[in-house]
């Protein structure tokens, strides 16, 4: 990924990454890789499924309280970027708390991962590896809609 990482803004209030967001039911999910790797794509692919767009290519991430919030870079709301299409308009979520970072440069070789954090800016979220993940689009509309059961289940 090119530009600044999740590691060098940690300790910032405000930050623009090279990423991609959108949202479910007001919670925003941070899509991290390299160029073409597949966040536009993904983000098309949740929004066909209900998720709004927050931002795409450039995701200006400001703390708001306690929150990592995520909106659009200057000039780029409610555009995002297809393929061999090209920019397509969007509707925009607007301003949005970042609840999980979804890694397209990690994968995690556990059926059932354990869970991660990542932070962006000052607030510790969940991160999930999900290079090579089947059904990732329907997956990630679901966790963000029900959440994911504890691994310990049924012993917690």
């Amino acid at each position: 990924m090119g530009g600044q990482t999740l590691l060098d803004i940690q300790q910032q209030d405000q930050a623009i990454l090279h990423a991609t967001c959108v949202a479910v039911e007001g919670q925003g999910v941070l899509i991290l890789g390299q160029s073409g790797s597949g966040k536009s794509a993904l983000a098309l692919q949740m929004m066909a499924l209900g998720a709004t767009l927050v931002a795409d290519d450039r995701v200006a991430l400001s703390m708001q309280g306690e929150e990592a919030v995520a909106d659009a870079a200057l000039n780029l709301g409610g555009l995002i970027e297809a393929r061999g299409i090209g920019l397509l308009r969007a509707q925009a979520a607007g301003a949005t708390p970042i609840r999980y970072v979804v890694d397209l440069d990690l994968s995690k070789p556990s059926r059932l991962p354990e869970p991660e954090t990542a932070v962006v800016l000052r607030q510790t979220v969940t991160l999930l590896r999900a290079a090579g993940v089947p059904n990732l689009a329907a997956a990630l509309l679901q966790v963000l809609k029900m959440g994911r059961v504890d691994p310990e289940w049924p012993s917690t």
